[in-house]
């Protein structure tokens, strides 16, 4: 039987403050809905935007987290596809399915949910002992995904769309990655196991930069933008077929525009601020018939990213992706880690 109170990490965006409290456990799971008992649940970069004030959320405190793993603690009356004890993961987004975009079949782009829904930002989420989400969201884990490997289902659903995006990539493309965080190594790792091997990973960290090395991938180079500048210096011919930025930040965005081969992608991953402007060439992009992508969240690609987590254990160790493991309790700290950049990624363990 679930305890009364649970352990959580509520936001309050008036007062900008994250705090370690004690909340009702949900019951009662309404027909098409699960509660969930969570085991680990990361700490995303919009976590982080959201802590400091720079991205909306709930005008009310909530629950925070939006990437979990979970085993199944109660299904409502229309629930089939799983059953209490299952390990599952969770797609925190939802779209209004009527407005334009949506049945249009964008829905990732719909302008109308997002404002309401999404778990962990408009929702109560997954920094707490349980959670309860719509049962269309829960995702069941394959046999021998641990639940450590299953939180990293929800970012990776994310890298599953920028490769949707992206592909074709021929075989024999130079793969540019600008920014080192988790979903840049995700990239990189992802890229190697499609069977890419001239990955290079720019990033101005140099705590960043031994973090990715320790990917240990044959044919991943890992730069410092410096580094990248003098190799285009040495060699005016140098250049990159895809480049994935993963920072919003615009001097990586211009940077892996500039060093695009005729046909050359360069899609963006990373959330820049919204009043920010990037420079490129019209000239260039009819010229070389250059194409700039966007990315935004991860329409039906969870099952796939189930499938590449499963498939990718090797590469996905927490030691080598740069993920360190905390309590709830230690939330400043994981916090303060991220924001140095001495890890990739936090990962709360909740129940394991």
């Amino acid at each position: 039987m679930a305890p009364l109170s649970m352990e959580a990490l509520q936001y309050d965006r008036k007062s900008l403050t994250l705090t370690h409290t004690k909340v009702p456990v949900p019951t009662g799971a309404d027909r098409s809905e699960v509660i969930l008992k969570i085991a680990y649940a990361g700490v995303c970069g919009t976590d982080v935007h959201i802590i400091e004030g720079r991205v909306p959320c709930s005008s009310s405190p909530v629950i925070m987290g939006h990437e979990m793993s979970a085993v199944v603690a109660e299904v409502g009356s229309s629930v089939f596809h799983v059953s209490v004890g299952d390990h599952v993961a969770v797609d925190p987004n939802r779209s209004c399915h009527t407005c334009h975009v949506c049945t249009s079949g964008l829905y990732n782009a719909c302008q109308v949910s997002p404002t309401r829904d999404t778990i962990g930002i408009m929702r109560d989420g997954a920094f707490a002992q349980y959670c309860r989400v719509p049962a269309d969201q829960v995702y069941k884990l394959p046999p021998g995904m641990t639940l450590k490997e299953g939180v990293l289902c929800e970012p990776m659903s994310c890298v599953a769309h920028c490769w949707d995006r992206l592909n074709p990539v021929a075989m024999g493309s130079t793969i540019l990655i600008t920014g080192a965080g988790i979903i840049g190594n995700l990239c990189a790792a992802t890229a190697f196991h499609q069977g890419h091997r001239d990955i290079i990973i720019s990033e101005p960290s140099e705590g960043r930069r031994a973090i990715s090395r320790k990917l240990d991938l044959p044919g991943l180079r890992v730069v410092s933008p410096a580094e990248l500048q003098a190799t285009k210096a040495k060699n005016p011919d140098f250049g990159v077929d895809v480049a994935i930025d993963c920072s919003g930040a615009v001097p990586a965005l211009e940077a892996g525009f500039e060093l695009l081969k005729p046909g050359g992608k360069l899609i963006v991953f990373g959330i820049a601020a919204p009043d920010v402007k990037m420079r490129i060439s019209p000239y260039d992009v009819y010229k070389k018939e250059l194409s700039v992508l966007g990315n935004t969240m991860n329409p039906f690609t969870f099952n796939k990213a189930v499938s590449f987590v499963s498939g990718m254990k090797s590469m996905l160790g927490y030691d080598k992706l740069g993920v360190r493991v905390f309590k709830l309790s230690q939330y400043k700290e994981a916090v303060d880690e991220l924001k140095k950049g001495s890890i990739s990624k936090a990962v709360f363990e909740i129940a394991a």
